[in-house]
């Protein structure tokens, strides 16, 4: 099986040795996204909700780029500086996600990249 590397304008540009996603097969594995702006290479604020949506419309660019959308993620990795805004996550998410949801993780971390307060990463299956 081969690999192919996903990559958009439409999302930040990898600011490490990665692409932003794998596709194998059917299966699309996506780098970690933080709340960048894809234009300024910027946070877009410093507010954890605007952040959060960031890192969502981040993730749906490159879901598009691979020829999918949110919908078929089948696994999400959440990893955040303060597990407190989780709740926020929890709304936020609703904007982007239809039920039945992915399967999920949260994870409290120390400090992420450029000092972003959240990063997510996930699984896509195309064809769901």
């Amino acid at each position: 099986m081969t690999k192919e590397i996903i990559n958009t304008d439409a999302a930040p540009a990898a600011i490490g040795t990665y692409s932003q996603a794998v596709k194998t097969g059917n299966t699309v594995y996506f780098s970690g996204q933080i709340p960048l702006d894809p234009k300024t290479m910027e946070f877009v604020s410093e507010a954890v909700r605007d952040q959060i949506h960031q890192v969502f419309k981040n993730l749906s660019a490159v879901a598009e780029a691979a020829g999918g959308n949110l919908n078929q993620l089948v696994k999400l990795n959440i990893f955040l500086t303060d597990l407190s805004c989780f709740p926020v996550v929890n709304e936020v998410m609703a904007e982007y996600f239809d039920a039945p949801y992915p399967a999920r993780a949260a994870i409290g971390v120390k400090e992420l990249p450029k000092g972003a307060q959240v990063e997510m990463d996930g699984v896509m299956e195309l064809g769901l």
